[in-house]
């Protein structure tokens, strides 16, 4: 199933398709992705509650990277993620919205973070920012995320949203394709951080992206088969309106 054109419909009908892309993505993980000690839950998290929650992750507490590396996920060395862009931080680099979190069973830390970017994240310059300073925080944390964003760039996020992201850790400006204006992006958390990237556009397929566990491995999440369940839920009227076959 191609990417379809989510401007067509408001954030409203957006939320909901959101909403249960995150359900089917978790169902996915826990359906037998994740190694075993890893579960994923959707969470609300935002601004200052992801910020305390955050300040508990001291390397002294961190996850043994043995949870993975001795069983389950991709290791990178032997099979680097099937992505176009790799991004590394420049050494000049200093050192409320629906969530699908990656814990362990070890204290249930957070290793992971999913995020599909609504309306809402990029509506204004101040909303691109809150997002960009919670990224910013999970990544010098050590969190790993994978982001989602299927929506075009604005005035707010001329470069995308990964743009933004991105333009704390390196020089020069991260430059977008107009032909390819929708971003994938895994993110390796850490000092300094890396990115995987990918950008499609409307009408093509969703390739599979990968989530990283640890620096070393990673698994890969089946967007296309949870898109493809996610917008098979949606209300017929409203799909096709995305569609473009009907107008509101």
């Amino acid at each position: 199933m191609p990417v379809h054109d989510w401007t067509r419909v408001d954030a409203g009908t957006f939320h909901a398709f959101h909403t249960a892309w995150i359900t089917h993505l978790s169902e996915a993980l826990n359906g037998g992705l994740l190694p075993s000690g890893y579960y994923a839950m959707p969470e609300q998290h935002g601004g200052r509650l992801l910020a305390d929650i955050l300040t508990l992750h001291v390397p002294a507490r961190s996850v043994p990277s043995s949870g993975i590396d001795e069983g389950g996920g991709v290791a990178v060395e032997t099979a680097p993620p099937r992505v176009r862009r790799r991004l590394l931080a420049t050494a000049s680099a200093r050192a409320t919205r629906r969530t699908l979190t990656i814990r362990h069973v070890s204290g249930h830390r957070i290793v992971a973070l999913v995020e599909i970017i609504s309306s809402a994240n990029k509506d204004r310059p101040a909303h691109v920012a809150e997002f960009v300073d919670k990224a910013d925080t999970a990544l010098w944390h050590g969190i790993h995320m994978l982001r989602i964003d299927l929506l075009p760039p604005g005035p707010s996020d001329p470069h995308g949203v990964h743009g933004a992201i991105w333009e704390r850790f390196d020089d020069e400006p991260y430059l977008l394709s107009p032909e390819e204006p929708l971003t994938l992006a895994a993110y390796v958390g850490g000092t300094p951080p890396e990115a995987y990237v990918e950008h499609v556009r409307v009408g093509v397929p969703l390739p599979d992206m990968p989530l990283f566990l640890t620096p070393a491995r990673y698994i890969n999440v089946p967007l296309e088969a949870t898109y493809r369940t996610a917008f098979g839920g949606l209300p017929v009227f409203w799909r096709e309106v995305v569609e473009g076959k009907r107008s509101i």
